[in-house]
């Protein structure tokens, strides 16, 4: 997220301790630990009153729905493309015994 590496950290935890100092340090971690989860912990709160107002399971259900749907009919325009496509490449085959007739029939009148 902040794309912070592990010398930045170590930069920074070195400069806090010299700021802090060694005594102060402790107590200091502690209370930014706690406030940090305080804030976590708030946000959660709020993220759930939303997704339950706004009733996330219903929309994450519909969408789940329309896409399963799409795939039907995406399935649907493929097989009948296919057996479009079946039926064409059959139709020379059924055509050709009565062209083959037709050039044996002249073959004869020859």
């Amino acid at each position: 997220m902040f794309d912070i590496g592990l010398s930045e950290l170590l930069v920074i935890a070195l400069i806090t301790l010299v700021v802090m100092g060694p005594e102060r340090l402790p107590e200091t971690v502690r209370t930014t630990s706690l406030w940090i989860g305080r804030f976590k912990q708030a946000f959660d709160n709020a993220r759930r009153e939303l997704e339950a107002e706004v009733g996330m399971d219903d929309v994450r259900q519909q969408l789940h729905n329309e896409k399963v749907l799409r795939d039907l009919e995406n399935s649907k325009a493929d097989l009948e493309a296919s057996l479009d496509l079946g039926s064409s490449v059959e139709k020379p085959v059924s055509e050709s015994p009565v062209e083959s007739a037709t050039i044996s029939e002249n073959g004869k009148n020859a």
